[in-house]
């Protein structure tokens, strides 16, 4: 299913054919990323986008490479470009914020981009998630949780069920029976949607991270481990990073702050992996906050940064 060399092989077969195609060179870019060849695919994506540099989805993948690779400044540039290019698009501008997030701990250019965007729009919910995660990194739980409770009852964001969001809002907020009552509801939603696909790892971390709420250590750091074993980051440099990530935070979860620790360690300095800004700022990570470990782990980042 990932064999990205045949995809490269017959991608350099098109290129023969098609040699100012963006499409070719923007797949071979995509490809490569996941190798875990940062540098020809970066390469590759930059081609494509000197090829056609006013299409927002080759700058936006050209932009994703800079920021996997922390070459923030260089990302937002792109980023820039891609939203002149689709001025009406949420994407782009979504990046953008998210960067600014990662790269300095600025909350103000999601605060804009969410007042931009015009009543009623919201694809695929990703607006109302924005609102969410922007009102959780701010710590205004009660208002991320009125905004969420305002969405469909069905919402769900990257295979996570609102009900699990919830379930983390009522942690944060120290209701402990509210935050119990909501992952009891989610379990069965992420079960079923597990059955249905179970070679897919985000579906493995959201149950994952679902038991671990529900205090179920074992089952959870089970979860967490069959996502990193269906998605190693040897295998996919570009999600396999995520999986580590979503590992760590179990682990934080269910105590085990050593393991959850060392894995944040390895992000640190790995591409597409987490940054100190957007540690310092996430609520998710606050079994970890007065762990001198995780604080030396920051102030260590935060020196070379």
């Amino acid at each position: 299913e990932r064999d990205y060399q045949a995809a490269l092989d017959e991608f350099a077969i098109a290129k023969l054919s098609l040699p100012n195609s963006p499409e070719v060179y923007m797949a071979i870019g995509a490809i490569e990323r996941r190798q875990g060849k940062w540098k020809e695919s970066t390469a590759n994506l930059q081609k494509a986008a000197s090829l056609s540099p006013k299409d927002a989805w080759v700058l936006q993948n050209l932009a994703d490479n800079y920021y996997a690779t922390r070459s923030f400044e260089a990302a937002d540039k792109i980023f820039d470009r891609a939203i002149e290019a689709a001025p009406s698009s949420f994407g782009p501008r979504a990046e953008k914020a998210k960067l600014a997030i990662d790269w300095k701990g600025d909350l103000s250019v999601m605060e804009t981009a969410l007042t931009q965007v015009p009543t009623g729009v919201d694809p695929d919910g990703l607006v109302t998630f924005a609102r969410v995660q922007l009102l959780l990194l701010q710590r205004k739980f009660s208002g991320a949780l009125a905004v969420l409770q305002q969405s469909p009852q069905d919402a769900s964001h990257f295979d996570k069920p609102r009900e699990l969001f919830e379930g983390a809002i009522y942690t944060f907020l120290n209701d402990k029976e509210k935050a119990f009552s909501a992952f009891e509801r989610a379990r069965p939603i992420a079960e079923k949607a597990l059955r249905e696909s179970p070679d897919d790892a985000s579906r493995h971390v959201t149950l994952g991270l679902i038991l671990a709420g529900l205090g179920e250590k074992e089952l959870a750091i089970a979860e967490g481990k069959r996502a990193v074993q269906l998605l190693p980051e040897s295998q996919d440099a570009f999600d396999g990073p995520k999986m580590t990530v979503a590992l760590a935070q179990i682990y934080a979860w269910t105590g085990e702050s050593d393991q959850a620790i060392q894995l944040l360690d390895r992000s640190l300095s790995t591409p597409m992996g987490i940054t100190v800004p957007f540690l310092k700022l996430d609520p998710m990570w606050e079994p970890l906050r007065n762990d001198p470990r995780f604080q030396a782990l920051i102030d260590r980042y935060a020196a070379k940064a």
